[in-house]
């Protein structure tokens, strides 16, 4: 039901006659004060910087390294905070799993390592979505962005800085890509993974059936490969079936998310005072010390009492973005 009731979200929020100006964000700020409003929202995500560190890299990652070495990095652009801040929260995510796991005297055990990719994944979509996405968030942090980056921020809105948050726009690039679209990226390359597999389909034909698939599910012509088939390492490092662990990540993070809500009634007035912390030894008690105790699948049941399933992160989609764009 996931890829039908997505592309019928986002077809309809297309064709809202109140569309998000994102140009409202698009201003050039220095990467030095980008670097200090990232590092803020990580310590009050509950991050330890003295067990870790934020560095810049070309492409965002996390690595638990060793008991009291988590390295995050990010990268910056000059015209926007925003997709910068995504980064780090992102890699945050990661870097609370490998900061929560009873690493200790279990390192190099099961019991002191990850689940698999999809949990992995689900805690720094959770971070980077449904924490930083929130109105709640940015009540807390618009104040802290206009303070940090004075005074160029300072005729926007809390509404307007929301509301950029959660710009919905079809586009080429996955890792660029919303909330709203990013799923329909991984069920094309899962698609074509399995075709290629079952040998539906010739590697030479995959630039043509890529630019095919993708104009009918988002609407776009490919301009070129690098912006098309060629845009992803993961192919070239022989890493098939690996992008189904984000969409996966996705919808274990919005049915941890409700399970948090139920457990933690004022979560949201918590996050709207910066009191992250609470969510943070939520997700460590329920999900980072059990290390590899449970599978996935098990571990959801525990947390949730309910198989994975998509109607969460539907809920999550629907009720957030229908209100912002009017339809």
């Amino acid at each position: 039901p996931l890829g039908a009731q997505l592309s019928a979200l986002v077809s309809d929020l297309a064709s809202s006659k109140h569309p998000v100006d994102a140009r409202v964000l698009k201003r050039k700020l220095p990467v030095e004060q980008q670097s200090q409003f990232g590092q803020a929202v990580l310590k009050a995500m509950g991050f330890d910087l003295e067990a870790g560190r934020l560095d810049v890299a070309a492409h965002p990652f996390c690595s638990g390294l060793a008991p009291g070495d988590t390295r995050l990095t990010t990268r910056y652009t000059s015209d926007s905070f925003l997709e910068p801040l995504y980064g780090t929260m992102h890699e945050g995510g990661h870097g609370l799993y490998e900061q929560g796991l009873p690493k200790g005297d279990l390192f190099g055990q099961p019991l002191g390592d990850s689940i698999s990719l999809g949990i992995h994944e689900s805690q720094s979509r959770l971070w980077e979505n449904f924490v930083g996405r929130s109105r709640a968030f940015w009540t807390w942090a618009w104040p802290l962005a206009q303070r940090t980056f004075k005074p160029v921020l300072d005729d926007v809105s809390l509404d307007q800085a929301y509301a950029c948050a959660n710009v919905v726009e079809r586009s080429f690039i996955r890792v660029e890509a919303d909330e709203a679209t990013y799923n329909l990226h991984i069920m094309l390359r899962f698609g074509l993974e399995r075709a290629i597999v079952n040998r539906d389909l010739d590697l030479k034909d995959l630039p043509g059936e890529w630019n095919r698939q993708f104009k009918e599910m988002f609407g776009l012509d490919v301009p070129d490969d690098r912006r098309g088939c060629l845009q992803d390492v993961h192919w070239s490092f022989g890493l098939v079936g690996y992008f189904p662990t984000y969409t996966l990540g996705n919808l274990y993070a919005a049915q941890f998310w409700e399970a948090a809500h139920r457990a933690m009634p004022h979560l949201e007035q918590d996050m709207a005072r910066g009191q992250f912390l609470p969510l943070r030894d939520w997700l460590r008690a329920n999900i980072h010390v059990h290390g590899r105790r449970y599978r996935a699948e098990e571990l959801c049941r525990k947390v949730t009492g309910k198989d994975l399933e998509a109607a969460p992160l539907l809920r999550h989609l629907e009720g957030k973005l229908r209100p912002l764009y009017r339809v």
